[in-house]
């Protein structure tokens, strides 16, 4: 069978660069089904839904609805709900958790202060408190979006349940239907895509160690896709793996051509050119798309070392 994403793994599509974007994702559990727009179609309050959406609108705040792997029946609302905000930007990497009993509480959020990394409202209105446990593996499984985030997604997500990964969660867009099966892995907010099992344990083992696998890595959250694709880029030039050594600081320039200047954390910095192509040959960009498209790549085509530390500041 043929779905969209055979046909970019046929088509050796290239994923750095593809990652969502949110500075800050926020979590919450909500069991039963999902529909194509989770925080309206699902069995969440359609009206809490929209306020979610409309709170986190310009905020760098992306809300998404997780659940457990396994079946999906419909057991009436939980008696409590698991909670998690992250901030990907690196030097202020945080994970947070709390539970609630009302999902309405998240409206009493300060989504533009979550956005910039700061959680006090997180932890005020909801009780929250640094997560102690395993990083968070999130699967996209949405087949209502895209039926190969069902195929596909499902079973990996159920794969890392049963195989002891205490963090394994499904949840509901990821975007890049085409890459599925498609994962977060918070707290440091790099997305990876036509993730399997094994690659995955070897990315959550790097993680615990604040270590970055860049294989199949399509970029951190934190950033805009061309910074994403010139992070990745300096990353695999240099070996650099450490989760927060490397930030992009600065991105001049717009379609088709970009300059990215990435900083580490020791104070040096590159300058990296990224171009953006339209991938060919025309190919569905979803499983639900009824014409052929051709998405956008991010090429990164040059990248130099930057001689002393003027840039800083």
């Amino acid at each position: 069978m043929s779905t969209c994403a055979t046909v970019s793994r046929d088509l050796d599509e290239p994923i750095s660069g593809t990652a969502a974007t949110a500075t800050t994702w926020l979590l919450l559990e909500q069991p039963g089904p999902w529909g194509a727009k989770a925080l309206v179609s699902s069995h969440l309050d359609p009206a809490l839904g929209r306020a979610l959406d409309a709170a986190a609108r310009d905020t760098g705040v992306r809300v998404a609805l997780i659940r457990r792997p396994g079946r999906h029946a419909d057991f009436g609302a939980p008696p409590l709900r698991q909670v998690y905000a992250a901030h990907t930007v690196p030097g202020s990497v945080w994970l947070r958790s709390a539970t609630t009993h009302d999902p309405r509480q998240l409206l009493d959020l300060d989504f533009a202060a979550l956005g910039r990394g700061d959680h006090r409202t997180f932890d005020t209105a909801l009780r929250g408190g640094p997560h102690t446990g395993d990083p968070l593996a999130l699967v996209c499984t949405n087949g209502k979006r895209d039926r190969c985030c069902a195929l596909l997604g499902r079973p990996l997500a159920a794969e890392l349940a049963a195989s002891g990964v205490r963090g394994a969660w499904e949840v509901t867009h990821l975007g890049g239907h085409r890459f599925s099966p498609t994962l977060l892995v918070l707290p440091y907010g790099y997305a990876y895509g036509r993730a399997e099992a094994h690659a995955v344990k070897e990315v959550l083992h790097g993680v615990r160690d604040g270590r970055i696998v860049v294989d199949g890595c399509r970029g951190c959250s934190a950033w805009e896709r061309p910074g994403q694709a010139a992070e990745l880029a300096v990353r695999s030039a240099t070996g650099e793996d450490a989760a927060e050594a490397l930030g992009v600081v600065r991105t001049t320039g717009g379609a088709p051509r970009w300059e990215v200047t990435v900083a580490h954390r020791d104070g040096r910095h590159w300058q990296v050119v990224v171009d953006q192509a339209a991938s060919l040959p025309a190919r569905p960009e979803s499983c639900g798309a009824s014409v052929l498209g051709s998405p956008a790549r991010m090429d990164v085509v040059a990248i130099r070392e930057l001689a002393g530390t003027a840039l800083v500041g």
